[in-house]
C-alpha cells in the first residue's frame, strides 16, 4: 500500500447531497481519495482546514487561455495561477483566441505541447466546429478534446468563423457517430445595429446593439437541431444572458431534449444600470443586461433551468479594451472607453467563488448548491464525472479550503491573470480561499507569503497540473 496523506477539517462538504461535518480524507500516492473517515484528525495531517470549509475543487469549463499564439492576452501559467488562487482545480480551455484555433488534431497537439510545463491546475480543452472541419471532429475526440464549440455569429477573430445551419448539420452528423457534445455561442443576426447618434462611451449604446432577440433566435435554432439529433448529440448553450430565452429552454427540457445551459458569474453579479461610462472592462458578448433580467436568471439558476455557472474568462490587453488601465495605450484614432469598438470579454477566472457566494446567499443559495453549480455539474459537462467535482473514494483529491465568512476585497495583488483589467477590482465580497489542492498537492496557500525553495508568492514552485485527455465520462 502506498503512503497515505491526510487532509482534515471540522467543516467538510463531500458533495451536494452531503451535510457539512468533520472528516479525514486519506489520499494515496497517485493523488486519489483512498478512504474517508467521519472524524476530525489533525495530528499528522498534511492539511488541517480547522474551522474553514473544505470542499471539492471547482471545475471551470469555460476559460480562454489564448495559448499558443496570443499569450500577451493570457497564458497557461498566469491562467492556472489565477485559477488556483480561487479554488479552481480544473479549467477547460476554449478552442478560439489561441492561434491556431483548436479545430484540427494538429492544432490540438500544438496546444497540448505548449501547456506541458505551465499547469498549476489540471487543464483540458474543447475543440471547435468551423466551416469545413467536420472530418476533424471524431479524430479530435479520440485525441482527448472534451467536446466542441461553434459560433452562430461572428466570433471576433478571423480564424474561427461561424457556421450556418447547413454546416452545423454536417458537423452534427459526424458528432452523432461518437455522441459528441456540441456547444453554441447562441447569438444570431436580427438586423440590430449601433445607433450612430448615440455616444459610444455609454454602455447602453453597445447594449442596444445586442438585443435579447439575438439570443432567442439562436436558441430556437439550437433547440431545433437538438431535437433533430436527439438523443445522440447533446447540445449546450454557453453564457446565457437573455432571460427572454428561458421559456423556450424550459419547454425543451420538459420535452426531454439533451440540452444543458450555463450562465456566468458576471450575469449574476452585475446589472447594466450599474456600468459606468467608458468602463469597457464590463463589455462582453452577449452583454450584461438589466436588473430585472438578472433576477430572472437567478430564478432559473435556483429552479434548475440553468444547469451550472462558469467564468467565461476572456481577457485581452488593455489597449484592445481602449482602456488606460495597466499601461494600456489608446490608439490615436480611437476613443478611450468606446464600448462599440472595444474587445468584448471579461477577465474573471478564480474570482467566481466569492462572487457567487456573496450574491447567492442573499437568495438562499446553500453550500450544497455551490458544489452542485460549480463543481459537480461542470465536471459532468466536461466529461470528468469519474474524476472531478466531488470528494469520494476513487476520485482525484482536488480540494479548496475557504472561509465563507471572511471579507474579501478584490485588490490588484489578488489578481493573478496576466492583464489586471476586470470589473471586479475593489469589489468587496464574502469568502476567501486559503488553500487549493490538486490531486493531493497543495498548489496555493495564502499563508506562504515568504518565498522559499518550495513556494513563491503563495504558489508551489512545482507545477502539479496535468493535461486531461481521459475518456469522456458524462453518465453512469
Amino acid at each position: 500500500m502506498s503512503q497515505e496523506t491526510v487532509f482534515t477539517g471540522k467543516r467538510v462538504l463531500l458533495d451536494s447531497s452531503s451535510t457539512i461535518g468533520p472528516a479525514a480524507i486519506y489520499v494515496d500516492g497517485a493523488g486519489k481519495v483512498a478512504r474517508i473517515e467521519n472524524e476530525y484528525r489533525p495530528d499528522g495531517a498534511a492539511l488541517d482546514a480547522g474551522d474553514m470549509l473544505l470542499m471539492a475543487g471547482i471545475v471551470d469549463g469555460h476559460v480562454h487561455i489564448n495559448q499558443p499564439g496570443r499569450t500577451q492576452w493570457e497564458g497557461v501559467v498566469t491562467a492556472s495561477h489565477a485559477a488556483a488562487a480561487g479554488g479552481v482545480t480544473t479549467i477547460v480551455d476554449m478552442p478560439l483566441n489561441c492561434i491556431p484555433s483548436t479545430v484540427t488534431v494538429d492544432a490540438y497537439q500544438q496546444k497540448r505541447e505548449s501547456f506541458q510545463k505551465g499547469m498549476w491546475v489540471d487543464v483540458g480543452t474543447w475543440g471547435g466546429v468551423v466551416p469545413g472541419n467536420a472530418a476533424d471532429l471524431a479524430p479530435m475526440l479520440d485525441a482527448g478534446a472534451r467536446g466542441f464549440k461553434c459560433f452562430l455569429c461572428d466570433s471576433g477573430v478571423d480564424e474561427f468563423p461561424p457556421v450556418n445551419e447547413e454546416q452545423l448539420r454536417t458537423a452534427m452528423v459526424e458528432l452523432k457517430k461518437k455522441s459528441g457534445l456540441i456547444m453554441f455561442h447562441a447569438e444570431m443576426d436580427t438586423g440590430a445595429t449601433v445607433d450612430a447618434a448615440k455616444n459610444p462611451i455609454e454602455y447602453n449604446t453597445f447594449l442596444d446593439s445586442r438585443p435579447p432577440n439575438m439570443e432567442v433566435k439562436a436558441i430556437d435554432l439550437v433547440i431545433q437541431m437538438c431535437r433533430e439529433f436527439a438523443p445522440h448529440v447533446p447540445c449546450h448553450i454557453v453564457h446565457l444572458s437573455a432571460a427572454d430565452a428561458l421559456p423556450a429552454i424550459r419547454a425543451a427540457k420538459r420535452e426531454g431534449l439533451p440540452l444543458t445551459v450555463e450562465t456566468c458569474f458576471h450575469y449574476l453579479s452585475i446589472s447594466s444600470e450599474d456600468i459606468p461610462s467608458r468602463s469597457t472592462e464590463y463589455k462582453c458578448c452577449p452583454p450584461i443586461r438589466g436588473k430585472e433580467n438578472r433576477d430572472k436568471l437567478w430564478d432559473a439558476v435556483l429552479d434548475g433551468t440553468i444547469d451550472f455557472i462558469v467564468s467565461d474568462h476572456s481577457p485581452c490587453t488593455p489597449d484592445l479594451k481602449l482602456h488606460p488601465c495597466c499601461g494600456g495605450k489608446i490608439p490615436t484614432d480611437a476613443v478611450e472607453g468606446d464600448f462599440v469598438k472595444a474587445w468584448g470579454g471579461i477577465a474573471s477566472v478564480g474570482i467566481g467563488l466569492p462572487l457567487l457566494w456573496t450574491e447567492g446567499q442573499k437568495r438562499g443559495l446553500s453550500f450544497q448548491d455551490i458544489v452542485r453549480l460549480i463543481c459537480e455539474r461542470t465536471a459532468v459537462h466536461s466529461g470528468l464525472r469519474d474524476r472531478k467535482g466531488k470528494i469520494a473514494v476513487g476520485m482525484d483529491a482536488d480540494f479548496v479550503v475557504w472561509s465563507p465568512e471572511e471579507e474579501n476585497r478584490i485588490t490588484a495583488d489578488k489578481l493573478h491573470f496576466r492583464n489586471k483589467l476586470t470589473p471586479y477590482k475593489e469589489r468587496v465580497c464574502k469568502g476567501t480561499v486559503h488553500q487549493t489542492v490538486v490531486r493531493g498537492n497543495v498548489v496555493y496557500d495564502v499563508s506562504k507569503s515568504t518565498d522559499d525553495n518550495s513556494w513563491e508568492n503563495c504558489f508551489s514552485r512545482d507545477a502539479f497540473g496535468q493535461w486531461l485527455e481521459t475518456p469522456i465520462a458524462r453518465s453512469d
